[in-house]
């Protein structure tokens, strides 16, 4: 026979609950689903949770156990005392529908924005070749279940209602990072579109997310900070935008991302007016000028030299370069494996060598 053990259990739906007290059998062994299980199958039929695979895969059975955001069929039992009330409620980021369910379309939504994998076109699906180092740097981030916790946590989307429409938040800037990575994937402005769509500009690297991640992706550590340290190059080297100023001087601007947002059917047609999320202005013509150096239709140019030279200096060459700061460490004109020591990576088990 197990002991008993005290729960508090938020109960309600979008018309507002409380916290309500059950005293359930724990036996050796069980987690936090499993108590909520034995709790639907006596005392609480009517209790609603969102599960599926209770092997801590499927991310269904996200829910905040003693105010921290984890999932419920990876929470054993034995991690408390006997003596501790261990309170369940719902995600608090997202709108409760009932009890421990909450509607997370917000972040399908996100998903749907976001723009695809872009193969070569002349490369058949069967036939794409992937070195192993590019198969290991972006893997990390495809181990991400949807659980949405590290959603959850980000204080700029659960603090602030307002910024969810310019937002994607942490599971989303991953994605980016990841498809920024790969070899094959023919876009090259996926740093421009998470700065100017994704609002990657917003988030201020607190790391809470990747406190949380079930799955132990360092989130903020592989993936948003990189691709801020790329998307800073891009826009604010300040050798480029002399460079910009001495060699481009007359050009008008390019500012695709209005056109591309008209044009492109992923562009969410309810959003009025151009919003790039750079610095949170809300300045019209500061958002205009923050997105003065962004190209969607660009093609990525080759160097004419090395980044820097044998003395570790700046070439001239690259103040002539027609787009901000050197090209991408992923883009067309490098070749697979890069060395290691050009890499900006922390592979997961690098302790291990």
């Amino acid at each position: 026979m197990g002991s008993k053990r005290q729960f508090r259990i938020w109960r309600g739906d979008e018309t507002g609950g409380d916290l309500k007290d059950y005293t359930v059998e724990v036996n050796e062994g069980e987690v936090v689903l499993d108590i909520i299980h034995r709790l639907q199958a006596t005392e609480a039929p009517d209790l609603a949770c969102r599960w599926n695979c209770k092997a801590g895969k499927c991310g269904s059975c996200s829910m905040e156990i003693n105010g921290k955001p984890r999932l419920g069929c990876m929470t054993r039992m034995s991690t408390f005392e006997e003596s501790e009330t261990v309170t369940v409620t719902p995600l608090r980021t997202f709108p409760v529908i009932r009890d421990l369910v909450t509607d997370v379309s917000f972040n399908y939504e996100k998903a749907r924005e976001t723009p695809a994998f872009a193969p070569p076109a002349d490369v058949a699906p069967g036939d794409y070749r992937m070195q192993q180092v590019d198969v290991e740097r972006s893997q990390e981030f495809r181990k991400c279940i949807e659980c949405f916790l590290c959603q959850n946590v980000c204080h700029v989307i659960r603090d602030h209602e307002e910024n969810k429409p310019a937002f994607s938040g942490p599971r989303f800037f991953i994605r980016a990072a990841e498809l920024d990575m790969h070899p094959l994937d023919t876009r090259t402005d996926r740093k421009e579109y998470a700065q100017a769509e994704m609002g990657l500009g917003y988030c201020n690297i607190t790391k809470c997310c990747t406190e949380v991640c079930p799955e132990h992706i360092k989130i903020t550590d592989n993936g948003i900070i990189p691709m801020k340290e790329r998307a800073v190059d891009r826009r604010y080297d300040p050798l480029v935008r002399l460079g910009s100023k001495i060699f481009r001087r007359g050009e008008t601007p390019q500012n695709s991302v209005t056109s591309a947002r008209a044009a492109g059917p992923a562009a969410p047609s309810t959003r009025a007016g151009v919003h790039s999320h750079a610095g949170g202005s809300h300045d019209s013509r500061a958002e205009a000028q923050a997105q003065s150096g962004v190209n969607w239709h660009r093609e990525v140019p080759h160097p004419t030299a090395p980044a820097v030279d044998e003395r570790g200096k700046l070439p001239l060459t690259e103040l002539t370069f027609d787009r901000a700061a050197a090209p991408s460490p992923f883009g067309d004109d490098v070749t697979f494996p890069l060395p290691p020591e050009h890499l900006n990576f922390a592979h997961p088990e690098q302790d291990k060598h």
